[in-house]
């Protein structure tokens, strides 16, 4: 992923209409297109990050202001049962998915820097927080605080918080992991990995 210092272009044509569906992508749990949604419970779930999605600088309001800011994409799938023992599975056996977008900043109140400090355990200074490098998180297993939030007569499963993985857990071994770990970058965009992501949110 680009330095923290680095100044973003506007995207060239040609990828922004490629990317635009992705960006459709705020907070939503993976399921296959014309089947049963599943909702991922509220509670906190064992969870292990596997995607990364650069979506590139994006539009946004705040307080009147319109700025342009750099996002990206975290993406887990959740390793559990409900609470009738049912596994947190798709039709199709894989572990639900969830995902949240973040601003690309690692200032004392952003998002990003406070989950991530939360997954650690323990704060950063800001000289840690500046080098660390997000590709990090790939693989790593945390348990994510899911709560429910209703908006516009519909219900949506979003991250709330993390925490790590209790040694108690760890003790008794993690589970494997199911899916392939993926990096989207759009300064090297790999279109095949692309076209999953787009399936997934179209549907198609």
């Amino acid at each position: 992923f680009p330095s923290h210092d680095t100044q973003y272009r506007t995207l060239n044509r040609s990828v922004y209409d490629r990317w635009v569906v992705v960006v459709l992508v705020v907070v939503v749990v993976e399921s296959s297109g014309g089947k049963e949604f599943k909702m991922i419970p509220a509670g906190t779930h064992l969870a292990r990050c596997y995607r990364i999605i650069d979506i590139g600088t994006q539009q946004s309001e705040y307080m009147g202001q319109m700025k342009f800011l750099r996002k990206v994409m975290l993406g887990w799938e959740i390793h559990g049962e409900d609470d009738s023992g049912a596994p947190l599975v798709t039709d199709d056996g894989n572990p639900l998915a969830i995902f949240k977008n973040y601003t690309l900043s690692w200032g004392e109140n952003a998002n990003l820097r406070k989950d991530l400090q939360g997954w650690r355990g323990t704060p950063w200074t800001d000289a840690e927080a500046n080098r660390f490098d997000l590709k990090n998180v790939l693989g790593a297993w945390c348990m994510l605080n899911v709560i429910h939030v209703s908006k516009g007569g519909k219900t949506y499963a979003n991250v709330g918080g993390i925490t790590p993985v209790p040694s108690v857990i760890k003790k008794n071994g993690l589970p494997e992991g199911k899916n392939e770990l993926q990096v989207f970058r759009l300064a090297d965009p790999d279109w095949e990995l692309f076209e999953k992501v787009r399936s997934i949110v179209t549907g198609k």
